[in-house]
C-alpha cells in the first residue's frame, strides 16, 4: 500500500510492503481554485506609476536631457576638453557636410545647414553627450535614391522633398520615441545591417566615380547600371580629377590610418578631410585646371525659417522615410549607447529616439535634409576628450562661422576633393570582416549577410533590405516553431540533470525519459514538440544506462523551467499527449514549472486530469518516485543489507554515511548500497 505524508515541509513516500526506503520529495504547492495569473499592468500604468512620484527637476530632466549634464557640470575637468573636441570636429565636419550633400543629389550649402540647427537642438533634447550627428554617407545615398526616381536632381522640387524627407524621418523618431517602439528593430538582425552597409558602401564609392573620371554616369542604386555606365564612357576619361581625386584619397586614408594607429597622432584622422580641401583648393586656385570640376558658388549666411511644403509627395515618400528611420536610429542607436557605456552614464533608447526626432523636425524648417549619428565623426568626438553636450554646441557654433564668412572660400574646392573624403569614409563601412567572423561562428548568419549584401547590390536598395529582413524573420519564426528540446541525464555524484549531448557522462535511467524544453510552448512549435518526445520515447539508445533492466518507457518527465508561457494549444497538446501515453501505459510528468505556467495549467484543468501527484519541485524528485515505481513493477527490490568491504570502500562508505546523515535519502536514488557502489566504481 503507497504511503504518502509530511513532516516539516517535506513529503515522504514509502512503500510498507516493500520494504524501500522513504523517497524525500519537496512538496509543489497548487494554486487554489480560486486562482488567477497576476494582471499585466497596461503601458499606460506602467507609465503613470513611473512618473507619478517624479519632482520637478527630474521632469525637467525628462523632456530636457541636457539638464543632467548642465547640473554636474565641472567648469576645470570638463570645459578644455569639450571645446577642443568641438572645434575638432567642426573643422572635420565642414567638408564633410558638403560633400554629403553632393552625394544626396543636393546643393553643397545644404550639407551645411544639415550641420547646423539640427546640432543645437540635439545637444539640448538628445541623451548622447558624445554623439555627434550631421549628414551621413547611408542617409545621403537613400535620399538620392528615392528622389532621383521623382525628380531631376537639378529641380527645386527635388531641394523641397529632401526637406519634406527630413520632417517625416523626424516625425517618425518622434512618434517611435514617445510611444517607446524602439524594439520594433530588434527583429533586424545586425547580420541583415552589416551586409545592407557593405554593400551600400559600394554603392556609394561607385557612384562617386564620375568625379574621379571627369564624365558623368548613370545615377543608381543598382551595381550593374554603375558599372556599364563608367565602362561605356571610358572613351571621356580625364586624367587630371583621376591624379587629383586618387592623390588627395591617399592623403586621407594615410592620415585616417595614422591617426587610429598612433595615439600621439591622433588630430590626423580629424584633419584629413579639410587638409585634403586645402590642398585640393590651392591647387585649383594656383593652375586652374579646365578639366577638374569644383563647388562653385556657396550662398553665405544662415539658413532662414521655411515650412517643409510638396506635402502631396508625402505618401510617396513614406516607404523611403521608413527606411531612413530604421537606418537612422540602429545606427546612432548603436553608437550612442557604446559611448555611455565607455563614459559611464546611462542613456535610454527612446529618449534618444525624440532627440534625434525633434533634431530633424527642426532642421526641416530650416532648410536640412535627414540627419543621424555619424560614426566617423562621433568616434573623432570621444577620442578628442568630449566630455558633455556642450562639444556638440562647440561644432554648431563652427558651423554657423562657416556659413556666415567662409562660404566665399569653398567656391573653388574640386569636387573630386568632396568625392574622395566620402570614398574614404564608407570604405571603413565594408565589412569584410565581419563576414569572416559570421562564417566562423554561425553560418546560418553568414548566409543572410551574403544574401543581404548580394540582393542589395543588384536589386537596389530597398528590396535588398526587404529580403534581408525577411529572412531574418523567417529565421526567427523557425527558431520559435522550431525549439530546442534536450534529453537530461544525472551528472554522477550529484542531483543535477543536464543535456546528455553536452555533458556525455551524464546517466539516464532504464524506463524514465526527462526532457527539457527550451522555450515558450504555443500553437507554432505544439507539433514540433511533440515529435520531439515521441523520437526521445522510442530512441533510447546511445546514453549510459542504469537502474532495473526494463523493456520500455513507464515515465516521460517535462523540465519546464524554461518554459515561460504556455497558450491553449500548448494545453490541448498536452492533454492529447497525456491520452496517447496512458493508452500505452506511459505516465506523463510535469517538473518545475513557473508560476504563470502553473496556473495555465491547473485553470485548464489538466494537472487535474495528469494528476497533481505528478507535479514536482524537482527533476530529481520526479526521477526517485518514478524510479521507485518501476522497481515495483519488476520486482525489483533494493538489498540494504550488502555493504562492500569498509577497507576497501572506505572512501565511498564514509560519503554514503554523510549522505544519510545530512538527507536521510539515496544521492543514487532508490539503488542498493551494492548497486550504488559499483556504479560509482565503473
Amino acid at each position: 500500500m503507497e504511503i504518502s505524508y509530511s513532516t516539516a515541509g517535506t513529503s515522504y513516500a514509502s512503500s510498507a510492503a516493500s520494504g524501500d526506503r522513504p523517497v524525500k520529495v519537496l512538496p509543489l504547492v497548487h494554486p487554489s481554485p480560486l486562482a488567477s495569473p497576476a494582471p499585466s499592468t497596461p503601458f499606460f500604468g506602467l507609465w503613470y506609476s513611473s512618473v507619478r512620484g517624479m519632482s520637478g527637476i527630474e521632469w525637467m530632466e525628462l523632456f530636457l536631457p541636457c539638464i543632467r549634464w548642465i547640473r554636474t557640470y565641472k567648469c576645470r575637468e570638463y570645459l578644455q576638453a569639450d571645446l577642443m573636441a568641438g572645434v575638432t570636429v567642426g573643422i572635420m565636419l565642414v567638408p564633410q557636410a558638403m560633400s554629403y550633400a553632393k552625394l544626396a543629389g543636393l546643393h553643397p550649402i545644404y550639407g551645411l545647414y544639415s550641420s547646423f540647427v539640427p546640432i543645437f537642438v540635439y545637444s539640448i533634447f538628445g541623451s548622447s553627450r558624445q554623439l555627434a550627428i550631421g549628414p551621413v554617407a547611408l542617409v545621403s545615398l537613400l535620399v538620392s535614391n528615392v528622389l532621383g526616381k521623382i525628380v531631376d536632381s537639378s529641380n527645386e522640387l527635388y531641394t523641397e522633398l529632401a526637406i519634406l524627407l527630413a520632417f517625416m524621418v523626424g516625425v517618425l523618431e518622434t512618434l517611435m520615441g514617445l510611444f517607446r517602439l524602439g524594439w520594433l528593430l530588434r527583429f533586424i538582425s545586425h547580420s541583415v545591417i552589416s551586409g545592407f552597409t557593405t554593400a551600400s558602401a559600394i554603392v556609394i564609392a561607385l557612384s562617386q566615380a564620375k568625379y574621379f573620371l571627369g564624365y558623368n554616369i548613370e545615377g543608381s542604386s543598382k551595381i550593374i547600371p554603375l558599372i556599364s555606365s563608367i565602362i561605356a564612357g571610358a572613351s571621356d576619361f580625364k586624367w587630371p580629377p583621376f591624379l587629383m581625386g586618387f592623390f588627395i584619397l591617399g592623403i586621407l586614408l594615410l592620415m585616417k590610418e595614422l591617426g587610429k594607429t598612433r595615439k600621439n597622432l591622433r588630430f590626423l584622422r580629424a584633419a584629413g578631410p579639410i587638409t585634403s580641401v586645402i590642398l585640393g583648393t590651392s591647387f585649383v586656385k594656383i593652375f586652374h585646371p579646365f578639366s577638374i570640376s569644383v563647388v562653385g558658388d556657396v550662398p553665405r549666411g544662415l539658413p532662414k525659417f521655411s515650412v517643409p511644403r510638396e506635402f502631396e509627395h508625402a505618401k510617396s515618400l513614406i516607404p523611403t522615410a521608413v527606411l531612413i528611420t530604421g537606418v537612422a536610429i540602429m545606427e546612432s542607436v548603436g553608437i550612442a549607447k557604446a559611448l555611455a557605456a565607455k563614459h559611464g552614464y546611462e542613456l535610454d533608447s527612446n529618449q534618444e529616439l525624440f532627440g534625434l526626432g525633434v533634431a530633424n523636425i527642426c532642421g526641416s524648417f530650416f532648410c536640412s535634409y535627414p540627419t543621424t549619428g555619424s560614426f566617423s565623426r562621433s568616434a573623432v568626438n570621444h577620442e578628442s576628450g568630449a566630455r558633455t553636450g556642450l562639444s556638440g554646441i562647440t561644432m554648431g557654433i563652427i558651423m554657423g562661422c562657416a556659413l556666415l564668412f567662409m562660404t566665399p572660400l569653398f567656391r573653388d574646392i574640386p569636387q573630386c576633393a568632396l568625392a574622395a573624403i566620402v570614398v574614404s569614409a564608407v570604405m571603413g563601412l565594408v565589412e569584410h570582416k565581419e563576414a569572416f567572423f559570421l562564417w566562423r561562428v554561425d553560418k546560418r548568419d553568414f548566409f543572410l549577410w551574403i544574401i543581404t549584401c548580394i540582393t542589395t547590390l543588384i536589386f537596389g536598395i530597398e528590396i535588398g533590405v526587404l529580403i534581408g529582413v525577411a529572412f531574418s524573420l523567417a529565421f526567427v519564426i523557425h527558431e520559435s516553431a522550431n525549439p530546442h528540446v534536450a534529453e537530461l541525464g544525472r551528472l554522477p555524484g550529484t542531483t543535477v540533470y543536464r543535456n546528455i549531448l553536452q555533458y556525455p557522462e551524464a546517466y539516464t535511467y532504464n524506463g524514465i525519459v526527462v526532457v527539457r524544453v527550451d522555450a515558450p510552448i504555443y500553437f507554432a512549435n505544439t507539433s514540433y514538440i511533440k515529435e520531439r518526445l515521441r523520437e526521445y520515447e522510442l530512441d533510447t539508445s546511445g546514453t549510459i544506462k542504469r537502474g532495473p533492466d526494463v523493456e520500455r518507457i513507464h515515465f516521460v518527465i517535462i523540465e519546464m523551467s524554461p518554459v515561460t508561457y504556455v497558450d491553449s494549444s500548448a494545453i490541448q497538446t498536452l492533454k492529447e499527449l497525456h491520452q496517447e501515453y496512458k493508452s500505452r501505459g506511459i505516465q506523463i510528468i510535469i517538473a518545475n514549472p513557473n508560476r504563470e505556467v502553473h496556473l495555465s495549467l491547473f485553470n485548464s484543468g489538466l494537472l487535474d486530469i495528469i494528476g497533481k501527484e505528478w507535479c514536482f519541485v524537482r527533476v530529481h524528485d520526479a526521477v526517485q518516485v518514478c524510479l521507485q515505481r518501476v522497481q515495483k513493477r519488476h520486482g525489483v527490490v533494493p538489498n540494504i543489507s550488502e555493504r562492500p568491504a569498509r577497507n576497501k570502500f572506505a572512501f565511498l562508505q564514509s560519503l554514503w554515511k554523510q549522505e544519510e546523515e545530512n538527507s536521510n535519502s539515496d544521492t543514487e536514488p532508490l539503488l542498493s548500497q551494492k548497486e550504488c557502489y559499483c556504479t560509482m566504481c565503473v
